[in-house]
C-alpha cells in the first residue's frame, strides 16, 4: 500500500445521498411534456418535487409512482386547464418553470405558493413572456402570477441582467412546443450558468435540437418535441456537500454513495475548492470519497456565482479554518428561499463567528463556534450546513429540522451514520 492509499484506507463513514433535485425537476418536466411515457428511476421525493408533480398532473401529465421512481404520461404538449390554481410551495424553480409552462396551454392559469415564495421574483420571465405576446401579469414582480394563455410563439427573445438562471431554463424548456422555435440571447450579468447547462443536457437526452450559437446565445427548434424514455437521475451533489463538509472539519474520511465526480451538476465542483483548502479526494464510478486534514490557512477568496447553493457549505467550513475568507459574486443569494445571505452572517455570529455582509458577498472570519440555538428561516441549505458544524462544535442546536424536507428528506438518517 502506498501512503496516498493508506492516507485514505480507514473509512469513517459511507452515507448515501437522494436523486438531484435540479435533474429530477428539469427530467419531470421534459416528460411531462414528451409525446409517450417515460420511466424516470432515482427521482428525488422530497417537498418541492411533490409540489412540481402535483403542479404536472394538474396541467394533463399522468404520474404513477414505481417502486423507485415514476412512470409519467406525457401531454405533447398540449397543456389541459382545470380552472384551479396551482399551487407550488416554496419551490422557486417549479414556479419559473410552469410559469412559462402554462403559456403553451388555452386559458386562465393562476400561480400562487407559500409567503416566502410570493416573495421571490418573477419579473424578468413575465416581461420576457408578454415580448412573446403572452398576457401575464404578477404584483410587484412576485407572485401569485395571473396568465391568460394562448400558445408560445417563441423567437427572438432577449434576458438582461437575470438574477436567476431558472427563467432561462423555463424558456428552454418550452421551446420545442413554440410556434417559431426560440433564439433566445442573455446579456448583462448571468449567474448559475452550470444550471443552463444541465437543462440543455436533460432536453437533448428527451430528444429536442438545441445549440449554443454564442457564448450566451441559444437556438432550439420548433417541432423537435420531447419523446419518452427511461431516465435515470443521479445523486445530488448539492446534497453530498454537507458529508463533503463534514469530512473536512472533522478531518476524517467519509464516503458519499450516489453521486461521480463526472457529474453535470455544478456543485460537484466543490471538491475542487475543498482540494485547494488541503483535503484529499477520490471518485469511483458511483461515489466520491473525501478525506479532510489540515485546512489551507490565511486570507482566500473565492467566486461562487456558477455554484450558489455551495455558500451556506463553504461559509461553514470557513469558519473553523483559520483566516479570513471572502465569498464573492452572489448577491443573488438574497432571493434564495431565505436573504440567504443575512442568514448566514446572522447564525454564524449567533455561534460567535465573525461575519459580515458585502454588497455582492460574505467576509467570515475563522475562530472557535460556540454552542447556539440556529435558526434556520426555513431555509433547508441554512439547517443542513449548521448540522454539519454540530459534529465538531457541541450544543448547536438546529430549530426547524422540518425544513430539510424540501430537498434531502433523509438528511438526519444519514447523519446519524456519522
Amino acid at each position: 500500500m502506498n501512503n496516498d492509499d493508506a492516507h485514505f484506507s480507514k473509512l469513517y463513514a459511507t452515507v448515501c445521498v437522494p436523486g438531484s433535485k435540479s435533474l429530477s425537476q428539469r427530467a419531470l418536466i421534459a416528460a411531462a411534456l414528451a409525446q409517450g411515457e417515460s420511466v424516470i428511476s432515482n427521482v428525488l421525493i422530497s417537498q418541492d418535487t411533490k409540489h412540481l408533480i402535483t403542479g404536472l398532473k394538474a396541467l394533463g401529465a399522468k404520474i404513477v409512482p414505481l417502486q423507485d421512481g415514476f412512470s409519467v404520461s406525457g401531454t405533447a404538449g398540449k397543456i389541459s386547464n382545470n380552472n384551479k390554481e396551482l399551487f407550488l410551495g416554496n419551490n422557486g424553480t417549479a414556479l419559473r418553470f410552469l410559469t412559462a409552462l402554462v403559456c403553451l396551454g388555452k386559458g386562465k392559469y393562476v400561480l400562487i405558493g407559500e409567503k416566502r415564495l410570493c416573495e421571490r421574483p418573477v419579473g424578468a420571465l413575465a416581461d420576457a413572456l408578454k415580448d412573446m405576446g403572452v398576457n401575464i401579469s404578477c404584483r410587484n414582480n412576485c407572485p401569485p402570477v395571473k396568465i391568460n394563455a394562448n400558445g408560445l410563439a417563441g423567437g427572438k427573445v432577449t434576458l438582461r441582467d437575470i438574477e436567476s438562471s431558472q427563467y432561462v431554463s423555463a424558456l428552454l424548456l418550452c421551446a420545442p412546443y413554440t410556434k417559431k422555435g426560440m433564439d433566445l440571447t442573455l446579456k448583462g450579468d448571468v449567474v448559475s450558468t452550470p444550471y443552463i447547462d444541465l437543462t440543455i443536457n436533460v432536453m437533448r437526452d428527451f430528444g429536442a435540437d438545441v445549440n449554443r450559437t454564442g457564448k450566451y446565445k441559444y437556438h432550439v427548434s420548433a417541432g423537435e418535441i420531447y419523446h419518452g424514455r427511461k431516465y435515470f437521475i443521479e445523486g445530488d451533489a448539492s446534497s453530498a456537500s454537507y458529508f463533503f463538509l463534514a469530512a473536512a472539519i472533522l478531518k476524517k474520511t467519509i464516503r458519499v454513495e450516489g453521486i461521480s465526480r463526472q457529474s453535470k451538476q455544478g456543485d460537484i465542483r466543490l471538491l475542487d475548492t475543498l482540494e485547494e483548502l488541503g483535503c484529499k479526494v477520490r471518485s469511483g464510478k458511483n461515489w466520491v470519497q473525501v478525506t479532510g486534514s489540515d485546512l489551507k490557512e490565511g486570507n482566500l477568496k473565492f467566486d461562487l456565482n456558477e455554484m450558489p447553493d455551495m455558500v451556506p457549505t463553504l461559509a461553514v467550513l470557513s469558519a473553523f479554518r483559520k483566516g479570513q475568507t471572502t465569498i464573492e459574486n452572489v448577491a443573488h443569494l438574497r432571493i434564495k428561499e431565505s436573504n440567504r445571505l443575512a442568514a448566514i452572517v446572522k447564525e454564524l455570529n449567533r455561534a460567535g463567528i465573525e461575519a459580515r455582509e458585502l454588497p455582492e458577498g460574505i467576509v467570515i472570519q475563522g475562530g472557535k463556534m460556540r454552542p447556539a440555538k440556529i435558526e434556520t428561516y426555513n431555509d433547508h441549505r441554512v439547517a443542513m450546513s449548521f448540522a454539519i458544524a454540530g459534529l465538531l462544535t457541541g450544543g448547536i442546536e438546529i430549530s426547524d429540522k422540518k425544513c430539510v424536507d424540501k430537498s434531502f428528506p433523509s438528511f438526519w438518517e444519514e447523519l446519524k451514520k456519522l
